[in-house]
């Protein structure tokens, strides 16, 4: 050691026969289980056992405790507050729509839907509820579209048919917001279009032509700037622009359920979840070969990815990334019946950490209570899987749409 320099001498803790039962009793409390049967002590023994027995209980409380409040802050956890002020668009859109039986949601929490339908005249509307958040991203690229009744059966006249709609938008939401605008027209005029067509056929060729506006759109075709846009600030071409889509059409016979992308759709029947749609993931073998087959790769980046950008290999829009990443949907259609309780839509906000059948418990229970009406029942049911989905640390926008099939359809 040279001159001048002092050694640093590490305090011990003295090793004495009291420090050594000190850190044996420390490591006895860490290893006593909850429902571990403890022999009575020696007359020997029998204070210092007593007192470790009275220190393993009250630690035993504490874990109790701290599980009950942290279910009960699941509960209790505030929604995220909106990235805009996403209530006035929604009571602007009801102004708009004064005249017509129909009503775009777009609200960051439903409260009460239905006395803002009834107002429009529309009676035999489906009792639902929406939330949608912003979570812990820094912009809200989610929308939701909602139109009871928005056409007629022209096989059945006399019943209406229901529209919900589900957009996850990425790289901006311009994408997502002109989906809630014009998918469900585009539906009703496939729908109403004469000739036969099958549901596929319908759907399939409403989402291909919703995938052209949007690539038109977002290559300046549209003449207008979407609010809150990003793009202009990037390129004036947004072909790197997409979103989702999981639409369900409710007739009072069939659910059609149209899907493209990683939001999904799940019907929860007799307390069973049955997912009515799946992932479109880069890594799902039949879209892997589809990938490949076009020229594509997949590329791990992150998780797998479209030639190592897009996590989906499915959307609306996106045309840099065409023909690997397509806009055709998959179609299903399912048989209602006495046993269906509730639809769930939502987007991979919530999907990436909950699962179908906890999603799908969650929403039964609050249809069971009884102790709201159905339409508050759904509304209930969306927000706390929303706020399950935000306690259990999801990173993305969450939106959840919950319908009632019990009643009300």
């Amino acid at each position: 050691m040279s001159f001048g320099e002092t050694k640093t001498v590490t305090p011990t803790e003295p090793s004495t026969e009291t420090a050594r039962r000190r850190r044996m009793e420390i490591h006895q409390f860490r290893f006593v289980a909850s429902d571990m049967a403890v022999a009575p002590p020696s007359s020997m023994e029998n204070g210092r056992k007593r007192q470790r027995l009275e220190k393993t209980v009250s630690v035993k409380s504490y874990d109790i405790k701290e599980k009950r409040s942290k279910l009960e802050r699941i509960v209790s956890l505030p929604l995220s507050l909106p990235c805009r002020s996403e209530i006035e668009l929604g009571e602007k859109k009801l102004a708009e729509n004064k005249e017509t039986e129909t009503y775009a949601l777009d609200l960051t929490e439903s409260a009460s839907i239905s006395s803002n339908i009834e107002r429009q005249g529309v009676s035999d509307c489906p009792k639902f509820g929406m939330t949608s958040v912003c979570g812990r991203r820094r912009d809200m690229e989610d929308t939701v579209s909602i139109y009871p009744s928005f056409l007629q059966d022209k096989h059945e006249k006399s019943n209406k048919l229901h529209f919900f709609g589900l957009y996850d938008g990425h790289g901006c939401s311009h994408a997502a917001m002109k989906c809630k605008d014009r998918m469900h027209e585009i539906v009703k005029n496939e729908v109403e279009s004469p000739g036969e067509a099958t549901w596929k056929e319908m759907m399939t060729r409403s989402f291909t032509k919703m995938d052209k506006e949007v690539v038109e759109y977002s290559k300046g075709a549209g003449g207008t700037e979407t609010a809150d846009c990003r793009c202009e600030l990037q390129t004036p071409q947004c072909d790197a622009v997409g979103s989702t889509a999981v639409v369900a059409v409710v007739t009072p016979n069939k659910i059609i359920v149209s899907n493209c992308g990683d939001s999904r759709a799940v019907l929860c029947r007799n307390g069973v979840a049955i997912p009515l749609s799946i992932d479109h993931k880069p890594d799902r073998p039949d879209e892997l070969n589809r990938i490949e087959e076009a020229g594509g790769r997949v590329i791990y980046w992150d998780g797998p990815r479209v030639l190592g950008v897009l996590a989906m290999s499915r959307a609306i829009g996106d045309s840099y990334l065409k023909p690997y990443v397509t806009s055709e949907p998959e179609v299903t259609i399912k048989e209602r019946t006495v046993e269906d309780e509730c639809l769930i839509l939502a987007s991979d906000g919530l999907w990436d950490v909950v699962s179908n059948e906890t999603a799908c418990g969650v929403a039964s229970m609050c249809l069971r209570s009884g102790q709201s009406s159905s339409d508050q029942a759904c509304t209930d049911a969306s927000i706390l899987l929303t706020r399950l989905a935000l306690a259990r640390h999801s990173s993305d926008n969450v939106s959840v749409v919950v319908v009632d099939l019990k009643r009300g359809l």
